[in-house]
C-alpha cells in the first residue's frame, strides 16, 4: 500500500470477514494528503477483496480516534492546495460512503472535526463510554467543516440542529451525541474492542447475507440522492439480484424449514 521509503499511516489487516483499518498518526491520529491517500487505497483493497464482508476504521491508540486534518500541515501550504486537499478527502469519504459493504467506525477516543467528518461516511458509529467528545468545532479556526461535514451533519440531524453545532462549534459526550442519533451504540470501556469485533462478524457469513447488507447501504446510499421514483426503481433493480443469489435460496428455504440460515455470501 505505500513505497519503501512512506511512512505508514493507514494499517491494514484482515480477521473473520473484518477488514480493519486503522488510522495511524499519534498522539492525535490527525490526517494528511498521504493518510488519505492511504486510506483510499485501503478502502478499495478492501472493497475488491471477495473474504472481505466489513470495513471497521478505528484510530490507534485510546486517547483519539481522529482528531481531523493536520493544522500544522494546513498551515504551511498554499489556499490553492488546501482546496485540492479538500477535494481529494472528498472523495475518499464518498468512496468510504459509495462501498457495498458495511462500514462500522469505532470511536475509542475523541472524533472531532475532519475525524468525524470519516466517521460520518461510515454507516453506524460505536463509541467508547467516557472516552471523548465529538463535534465539528472548524468555525472557531474560521473555516467551516469542509470534507463533508456541512452536508452530512444536516442529513443526520434536523436542519436547525446540525447549523447550531456547527456554528457553536460545539463538542459533546458520546451519551449526547447518542441521544442525538450520530453515535448508533456506546459501549463499556471492558472489553470494548472485544465487543465492537463481535458485532462487526455479525455481519458475515453465515451469521449475515452479506449481499444483502451491501445492497441495503447501497439502496439508502444511492436512492436518498435521487427522486423517490428513482430510488424505488434502484430498490428494485437490487432486489432482483438478491433474488437471483444462493444466499437468498438459503434464507427463505431456511425460513420455511423453521432452521437456522447458513449464508456463503453467493
Amino acid at each position: 500500500m505505500t513505497t519503501t521509503t512512506e511512512r505508514t499511516l493507514v494499517n491494514y489487516t484482515t480477521a473473520e470477514g473484518v477488514a480493519i483499518i486503522e488510522l495511524t498518526n499519534p498522539p492525535a491520529n490527525t490526517y494528511s494528503y498521504e493518510m488519505m491517500r492511504q486510506l483510499d487505497e485501503a478502502i478499495l483493497q478492501a472493497r475488491f477483496d471477495e473474504n472481505v464482508h466489513v470495513l471497521l476504521l478505528r484510530g490507534q491508540g485510546e486517547k483519539f480516534f481522529s482528531a481531523g486534518a493536520d493544522i500544522s500541515m494546513l498551515n504551511a501550504v498554499t489556499p490553492t492546495f488546501k482546496y485540492y486537499f479538500c477535494l481529494h478527502a472528498n472523495e475518499t469519504l464518498i468512496r468510504l460512503e459509495q462501498t457495498p459493504k458495511l462500514v462500522i467506525a469505532a470511536l475509542n477516543g475523541h472524533t472531532v472535526g475532519g475525524g468525524l467528518e470519516i466517521a460520518l461516511a461510515c454507516d453506524i458509529r460505536i463509541a467508547k463510554r467516557g472516552a471523548g467528545k465529538v463535534g465539528l468545532p472548524e468555525v472557531t479556526l474560521g473555516v467551516l467543516p469542509g470534507t463533508g461535514g456541512t452536508q452530512r451533519m444536516a442529513r443526520a440531524l434536523p436542519k436547525n440542529k446540525a447549523i447550531e453545532l456547527m456554528t457553536e462549534g460545539k463538542l459533546m459526550s458520546f451519551e449526547e451525541a447518542q441521544d442525538l442519533g450520530l453515535v448508533n451504540y456506546v459501549y463499556e470501556p471492558e472489553n470494548y474492542w472485544d465487543e465492537v469485533m463481535r458485532y462487526a462478524r455479525s455481519f458475515c457469513p453465515p451469521n449475515k447475507a452479506s449481499q444483502a447488507v451491501g445492497r441495503i447501504k447501497r439502496s439508502v446510499q444511492s436512492g436518498s440522492e435521487v427522486s423517490f421514483s428513482e430510488s424505488l426503481a434502484i430498490e428494485r433493480e437490487l432486489q432482483q439480484l438478491l433474488f437471483q443469489s444462493e444466499d437468498a435460496k438459503e434464507g427463505i428455504a431456511a425460513y420455511t424449514e423453521k432452521r437456522q440460515a447458513q449464508f456463503k455470501a453467493r
